[in-house]
């Protein structure tokens, strides 16, 4: 008889469709029994270790009554604030049972358009797309919290800047005249028309990456980016650009610079980083391109999903963990006015 190592190596190996299809029976087992409550299974994870207030993270908790629909409401004797187990997360106020939110990760991370989610879920487009941020800003929390050590690969990629989205209902103006989808810059090598966005992974697959500013990198937009997300006595593996060097320097990090035309130093090389880039861009191109303003966001979901070394089933459940516990900062309509050049310097 097969043991569970030997199923999760199986499973592991098969397409992304044929994995929902098994996590959806997994889902339907589940919901026969009855564990289709959001706030039952958001007490669960969320207060694990026990309950405490989402506003003042205080642990004089007792319980308060119960909501219009039925669930428990807990009210904390430190700053007297009423809440229920999915108060600040994703799940608050959300009308849609757990089976919907489940499927809605499946299709998150197979990569599904926001039609496809929709549709697969049975929720109106809008919120599919809105869920997705919701979804991509905790990534964002989580990749904030991540830092290489070892050998750690370094590199820019430059994207063209998109104002894709409907404008028509905000103040925005596109200051340029309007590319076709799928339009590329009219101006060739690195100029300002492109956001470059430092990146950097080590040899375990731990991946950062973030839109920094336009056109060519200095040693202020690759510090902003990599300033304590590298360990000391790290290993730093870069090309020739000068930046890296004050940047190892000022870290306390040996840097090895791959000179252009040289594969590789030893056992040093930019190769992994340099298909990153190939990964990443594919996965953007997958969207028809990516507005510029959601880009930190693709980038992220990119490196959870497609970088990060833990298989599926266990990104699925570290996903799912997540959204119980992280604090949702961003509201619904706040989503589609953010800032259409995320720059972290001005040049």
């Amino acid at each position: 008889m097969a043991s569970a190592i030997d199923v999760l190596k199986i499973f592991n190996t098969l397409p992304m469709t044929e994995k929902a299809i098994v996590l959806n029976s997994l889902y339907s087992s589940k919901l026969e029994s009855g564990d289709d409550d959001i706030h039952r299974a958001s007490e669960n994870i969320r207060f694990a270790n026990g309950r405490y207030c989402p506003c003042c993270q205080g642990t004089r908790i007792k319980r308060n009554g119960h909501t219009s629909y039925n669930a428990q409401r807990f009210i904390c004797n430190g700053c007297k604030k009423s809440f229920v187990s999915t108060t600040n997360t994703i799940f608050f106020a959300s009308h849609k049972n757990l089976d919907t939110w489940k499927r809605f990760i499946d299709c998150f991370m197979d990569g599904m358009s926001v039609e496809k989610t929709a549709e697969k879920c049975g929720i109106s487009a809008r919120t599919a797309f809105r869920w997705r941020h919701k979804v991509l800003d905790m990534l964002i929390n989580m990749e904030n919290e991540v830092t290489l050590e070892g050998i750690v690969e370094a590199d820019e990629a430059f994207f063209d800047i998109s104002y894709k989205g409907n404008h028509k209902k905000d103040a925005f103006k596109i200051p340029r005249k309007s590319h076709k989808r799928g339009g590329e810059s009219h101006k060739r090598g690195l100029s300002k028309d492109k956001v470059n966005v430092p990146c950097a992974m080590n040899r375990r697959g731990l991946s950062i990456g973030m839109v920094s500013s336009l056109g060519k990198s200095s040693f202020d937009t690759i510090t902003k980016v990599f300033d304590g997300k590298i360990k000391e006595n790290s290993i730093l593996c870069t090309d020739s650009e000068k930046s890296y060097s004050k940047l190892a320097i000022d870290n306390k990090r040996k840097r090895v610079a791959i000179k252009s035309g040289r594969g590789s130093k030893g056992i040093y090389n930019i190769q992994r980083i340099n298909s990153y880039h190939s990964q990443l861009k594919r996965f953007i191109n997958h969207f028809n391109g990516v507005s510029t303003k959601y880009l930190n966001n693709y980038i992220a979901w990119h490196n959870f999903v497609n970088i990060a070394p833990e298989g599926y089933i266990e990104k699925h459940n570290v996903l799912l963990n997540y959204l119980f516990t992280d604090s949702v900062a961003v509201k619904c309509e706040d989503i589609p006015k953010r800032n259409p050049l995320p720059l972290l310097t001005q040049n």
